[in-house]
C-alpha cells in the first residue's frame, strides 16, 4: 500500500486555482509529497460551508479550474476528493424543484423530513435520542410544494440530508462518484457518512443503515478503480470496527494524543493507543475542521465505555490549547462560535502548541513515524496562526484554521526553519525505504523511540517530550544521517 505522504488543501486558500496547487507540489513542495487531498472544488466552493454545500457536486467551480486541470494534477500523484454522503446544498437544482413542487417533484423522495423516519410520529423519546454534532433538534421549517414541513438538517439549514433508501439518491451519488473517477480520483473521502443511517428507535448514527451504505458506496468506487476513506467522529472503538470493514480510517485520536503527551508530559496514552489502533489509517496533527475530542473521550453512545484519555486529562488539554492560543481558541469553539463545534476545538495546531517550533516540529515527526498514510494540513505545513480577522468576518468557528494565504506569505513561511524541517521529514519519509519495512516502537515515561526497518536500511525518531527534544535519523547499515534533531536530546539509556 502507499503510504506516502498527502497534503491537505483547499486550492483557493493555499494556490488560488487546481493548477496553482499542481504547480506548489511540483516546485517547492516537491519530494514531500505523494499525493494530494483537494478540499471541496465544486460548484461553489465557497458556500456556507466552506464548499460542502455544494450546489452541483459534479462539477469544478470554473474559478478554481476544470476537470481537465484536476486530471493534471493527478498525474504522478495520488488525488483525494469528498462525496459528501449525508446532504446537498439546499440551493441545489433538486431541492429547489422540490420546495417548488413539492411530492410533484421526482427529487421529492430524494430528501429526508421528520415524517420519512418517523411516518408515525415522533414522541419526546424518539427525537431526544437523535445524535447531532450541534445543539438543538436536525430539523428546519421549510415550504415545500406550499406545504410547511420540517426537513432534517443535521449540520445546518442551507444542508438538506438526503434519503439513501430512495433510488434518487443512489443515482445523485452515482452521478458524482462517476465525475469524481472520471477527473482523475483515485482515492473518495465519505463526508459526513455516519449521519446517513436514520432510523427510528435509533440515535441514528452509525446504525447498521449506515454500514449497509458505506459498503455500497465502496463497492461502487472500487468498481471504478478508487479507495475510500471514512471520516467518523466518534469513540475510538468506532474507528477500530470500521477499519475492518474499509480500506482508510482517520486515525483522530492521534492529535489530541500527542497534544496531551507534549502538555503533559505523559505518553502512556498514546502508548495505549499505539498496541490497539487499525494500521489502515489516515494520520492527521490538524484538518480543516477542529481538534477533536470526541475521539479520546467516553463513549457518548455506549454508557459506561471509556475513552483514551480521562475526563480530568481531557478538561486539562482543552484549557492547556486555550492557555496556548492565548484564548484565541476559546473564542474560536463551542457557544463563541455561529458554527457550533461540540466534539472539537477550533485552533490550529501551531497555536495549541503556543507557537512553540521545537515542540511542534516533534509533534509532525511522531505523526510521520506512526504507521498509516500521514497526511498533512495546509495551514499546519506552514506553522500557521490562528486567523482571527477571518473568524471576526465570518463568525465561523473553524475559519481560525482555514486561513486564505496569498503567494507572498508561502514563499515567507516556506523559509521558517518550523517548515523547513517538515518539509526535510516529509520528503524522507516519502522516499526512504525503510518506511516499507517493519515498525518498531518503545515509550517509557516521558522518553519515546520509534523506528521503521528494511533489511539495512533504517529510520529512527528518538525523543522526549518533558523538553519537546528529538532527533531523526536514517541509516544504511554503514552510515547514519542526521534528518532533523533540535541539539538538544540527551543519550538515551537501554
Amino acid at each position: 500500500m502507499n503510504t506516502r505522504p498527502q497534503l491537505i488543501a483547499y486550492a483557493d486558500r493555499l494556490a488560488g486555482s487546481v493548477s496553482g496547487l499542481a504547480d506548489l507540489l511540483d516546485g517547492p513542495l516537491a519530494g514531500a509529497f505523494g499525493g494530494v487531498h483537494v478540499l471541496p472544488f465544486f460548484t461553489p466552493h465557497d458556500g456556507v460551508d466552506a464548499g460542502f454545500d455544494p450546489r452541483d457536486h459534479t462539477t469544478v467551480d470554473p474559478r478554481l479550474g476544470t476537470w481537465e486541470d484536476m486530471r493534471s494534477l493527478a498525474q504522478g500523484r495520488t488525488v483525494m476528493a469528498d462525496l459528501i454522503v449525508n446532504h446537498v446544498s439546499a440551493q441545489s437544482e433538486q431541492f429547489i424543484d422540490v420546495r417548488e413542487r413539492g411530492d410533484a417533484s421526482p427529487w421529492a423522495p430524494m430528501f429526508l423530513t421528520l415524517t420519512s423516519v418517523f411516518p408515525d410520529g415522533a414522541a419526546e423519546a424518539d427525537l431526544a435520542r437523535v445524535y447531532r454534532p450541534r445543539p438543538g433538534l436536525p430539523f428546519t421549517t421549510m415550504t415545500l410544494g406550499g406545504e410547511r414541513r420540517l426537513v432534517w438538517t443535521t449540520f445546518t439549514s442551507d444542508q438538506v440530508d438526503i434519503d439513501l433508501r430512495t433510488p434518487q439518491a443512489w443515482d445523485y451519488l452515482d452521478s458524482v462518484v462517476d465525475a469524481l473517477t472520471a477527473g482523475g480520483v483515485t482515492q473518495i473521502r465519505l463526508d459526513a457518512v455516519g449521519y446517513t443511517g436514520k432510523q427510528a428507535g435509533t440515535d441514528c448514527f452509525m446504525t447498521p443503515a449506515t454500514d449497509e451504505y458505506t459498503e455500497r458506496i465502496v463497492q461502487r468506487a472500487h468498481a471504478r478503480g478508487a479507495s475510500v476513506l471514512v471520516e467518523v467522529h466518534g469513540h475510538h472503538t468506532q474507528q477500530i470496527e470500521i477499519a475492518q470493514k474499509v480500506d482508510h480510517v482517520y486515525d483522530f485520536a492521534l492529535p489530541p494524543l500527542v497534544l496531551h503527551a507534549l502538555t503533559a508530559a505523559d505518553l502512556e496514552p498514546l502508548a495505549h493507543w499505539l498496541r490497539i489502533r487499525p494500521a489502515n489509517a489516515m494520520t492527521v496533527l490538524d484538518t480543516h475542521d477542529g481538534i477533536g475530542i470526541v475521539d479520546v473521550g467516553p463513549s457518548d453512545l455506549r454508557p459506561g465505555e471509556p475513552g483514551l484519555l480521562e475526563p480530568d486529562q481531557i478538561d486539562a488539554l482543552v484549557e492547556a490549547i486555550h492557555h496556548n492560543s492565548g484564548g484565541a481558541s476559546r473564542l474560536a469553539t463551542g457557544a463563541a462560535a455561529s458554527n457550533l463545534d461540540l466534539y472539537q476545538v477550533n485552533c490550529t495546531f501551531y497555536d495549541a502548541l503556543a507557537r512553540d517550533d521545537q515542540r511542534y516540529v516533534l509533534a509532525r515527526l511522531i505523526q510521520l513515524f506512526v504507521p498509516g498514510t500521514p497526511q498533512v494540513y495546509y495551514v499546519g505545513l506552514l506553522a500557521g496562526e490562528n486567523d482571527m480577522d477571518l473568524l471576526e468576518r465570518s463568525g465561523v468557528g473553524r475559519d481560525v484554521n482555514r486561513h486564505h494565504y496569498t503567494p507572498d506569505e508561502i514563499a515567507h513561511h516556506l523559509e521558517r526553519p518550523a517548515v523547513r524541517a517538515q518539509l526535510d521529514a516529509l520528503r524522507v519519509r516519502a522516499a526512504h525505504p525503510a518506511f516499507d519495512g517493519t515498525f518498531a516502537w518503545d515509550l517509557q515515561g516521558t522518553r519515546g523511540r520509534m523506528a521503521w526497518t528494511a533489511g539495512d536500511e533504517r529510520a529512527e525518531l528518538d525523543f522526549d517530550v518533558a523538553d519537546g527534544s528529538y532527533a531523526m535519523t536514517v541509516s544504511d547499515g554503514t552510515s547514519t544521517i542526521d534528518v532533523v534533531s533540535s541539539g538538544r536530546l540527551t543519550p538515551r539509556v537501554g
